[in-house]
């Protein structure tokens, strides 16, 4: 079933690779979940034409990707995504509204999941990246979160959720992957190398299975059910031989396995 999910996938984006080249414009895809963007990276020789990401803001785990040439045609893609913000309509009044309040909301409007991107919490309020084609609905539509009357409308994502994260500084042994994720998360080496076993952790939108994997600067550690963060490089090293390294972390905060799993 998974392989014959795969296959489907692969067909789609050779098509869509294939229609960008032969017709001279940007091809898109629906919003991407961290496996199917595995599964497109690993098929690049495969494709007719080359492709970028896309997901609203930096650091964005649900991406769509947009196949083009902007070398060779002369100008940028356009961006399909549109960012709502989400309110209470009485904020005085309103009750404390959750991840899974938003998403039930949009899922309970019969909403596919792969027209949206990522939902963050934000200053109060709930901030949901979509497809510019279903926006118009969403804003007219979508008017109550779990209990909670709420208001949509489009509007630009703050400024604390498109700056980069602060530089945070761990002491690890080495940049191994399971370390790494070891002292973000505060978990045993036990736990973080079994996260990778069970293939939860990727790299760039690219499945990861090795726990012992030297990370490179630059990469964008994913793992599902706790976040993700990017891995900026090793500072110094500690009189112990250890090393201090830095790391941005992305969305939610640095918990156990046993609050985030899932």
């Amino acid at each position: 079933m998974e392989q014959q999910k795969d296959k489907h996938l692969q067909n789609r984006f050779i098509e869509l690779s294939a229609r960008a080249e032969n017709q001279g414009r940007y091809t898109h895809t629906v919003f991407l979940t961290l496996a199917e963007q595995d599964v497109l990276c690993r098929m690049t020789s495969r494709l007719a034409c080359p492709f970028c990401w896309q997901g609203g803001y930096e650091g964005a785990e649900r991406r769509l990707a947009c196949f083009g040439r902007e070398e060779e045609w002369g100008y940028p893609p356009h961006c399909p995504i549109v960012c709502l913000s989400i309110r209470p309509a009485a904020p005085k009044f309103a009750g404390s509204l959750g991840h899974r309040d938003y998403l039930g909301a949009l899922m309970g409007l019969g909403i596919r999941r792969e027209l949206l991107g990522d939902i963050q919490l934000v200053q109060g309020q709930g901030w949901l990246f979509c497809l510019e084609e279903i926006a118009p609905y969403l804003k007219e539509n979508l008017i109550q979160a779990g209990r909670t009357q709420v208001i949509c409308t489009p509007a630009a994502p703050p400024e604390t959720l498109c700056l980069p994260p602060e530089f945070t500084a761990l002491v690890v042994a080495s940049a191994r992957l399971d370390g790494l994720i070891a002292a973000v998360w505060r978990l045993s080496r036990g736990e973080s190398q079994a996260l990778v076993e069970k293939r939860q952790v990727f790299l760039n939108g690219r499945l990861e299975e090795s726990p012992s994997r030297i990370v490179p600067e630059g990469t964008m550690v994913s793992v599902r059910c706790l976040g993700r963060f990017r891995y900026e490089g090793e500072e110094d090293q500690t009189r112990k031989g250890r090393v201090r390294v830095l790391v941005r972390i992305y969305g939610r905060e640095a918990g156990s396995l046993q609050k985030r799993g899932s």
